[in-house]
């Protein structure tokens, strides 16, 4: 049993040497979310970790009625908070879209699909019961790479 410990020891230290976790997290906010209890995104180590993203039309607040055009701005805003962050779409590694209607599947792949050149990213496409403001899509990612915060 000490040698068993002594090993899960050891192999959490070395993923915590590998993950860079004498680093503190960054986090990157913007202004608009300063108010709201969650960051656009934290790096830890050379992962940045996106939060949620819903399409949201800029003059209402709200997710437009067109489905399409909700997935390009979701997809609009992970891309923003990667260019911040000094990344590109092609640095995410992971990507998790919520969607309250699977019968837009096809629609959504339509705008992912443009933000790419060459490999897709892991993907899980989770059916939900609501989104926040009338959303049919929310967008998460994780993204690897060397942070380099553009200002």
């Amino acid at each position: 049993m000490i040698i068993r410990t002594v090993a899960v020891i050891a192999a959490i230290t070395a993923s915590l040497a590998a993950w860079g976790g004498d680093e503190a997290p960054r986090y990157l906010t913007t202004k608009t979310l300063a108010a709201l209890p969650f960051s656009d995104a934290v790096w830890a180590g050379d992962t940045l970790y996106i939060a949620g993203n819903i399409g949201l039309d800029p003059k209402t607040g709200q997710a437009p009625p067109d489905a399409a055009l909700e997935a390009k701005l979701a997809m609009d805003a992970i891309k923003g908070t990667e260019e911040r962050a000094g990344l590109t779409m092609d640095d995410l590694v992971s990507v998790t879209v919520y969607c309250t209607d699977l019968g837009l599947y096809d629609t959504f792949n339509i705008a992912y699909r443009s933000y790419f050149h060459g490999h897709f990213p892991a993907r899980a496409f989770v059916g939900v019961a609501h989104i926040l403001r009338n959303g049919h899509f929310e967008v998460q990612a994780i993204a690897a790479g060397k942070p380099t915060p553009r200002t």
